[in-house]
C-alpha cells in the first residue's frame, strides 16, 4: 500500500488552469504507476489519467487529450495533472491513485488518495 495526498484543488474559472499534486509515501513510488480518476455528484468516478513507473508511457480519458497532461517527479514521489481549457462539465472531486498495472479501470489500482474538488464555474 502507497499513502497518497492530493492538494491544488479550488475554484477556478472556465478557461482557466489548475495544477493538481499528489504526494505519496509508502511503498517504493517509482515501482508504482499513478493515475488520476475523477467524480462529478451523481455519476461514476472515470479515468482522467496514468503514467508508468519511469513516466515514459501515459494515457489519457479522449476527452481530456490536449488538455490535461499528468507527470511525476520520482525524486520527490509526487505526481501531477496540470488542467488547462478547463470546462464547468470538468467539476468534480479528484483522486490519484496507484497501482502495479497501466489501466484506465478504477479497480486495477491499490491504493486511493481522499480526493480533492475542483470546481469550474461558467
Amino acid at each position: 500500500q502507497v499513502q497518497l495526498v492530493e492538494s491544488g484543488g479550488g475554484l477556478v474559472q472556465a478557461g482557466g488552469s489548475l495544477r493538481l499534486s499528489c504526494a505519496a509515501s509508502g511503498r517504493t513510488f517509482g515501482s508504482t504507476v499513478m493515475a488520476w480518476f475523477r467524480q462529478a455528484p451523481g455519476k461514476e468516478r472515470e479515468f482522467v489519467a496514468a503514467i508508468s513507473r519511469g513516466g515514459g508511457i501515459t494515457s489519457y480519458r479522449d476527452s481530456l487529450k490536449g488538455r490535461f497532461t499528468i507527470s511525476r517527479d520520482n525524486g520527490k514521489n509526487t505526481v501531477y495533472l496540470q488542467m488547462n481549457s478547463l470546462k464547468p462539465e470538468d467539476t468534480a472531486v479528484y483522486y490519484c491513485t496507484a497501482g502495479q498495472s497501466h489501466s484506465s479501470v478504477w479497480n486495477g489500482y491499490d491504493s486511493w488518495g481522499q480526493g480533492t474538488q475542483v470546481t469550474v464555474s461558467s
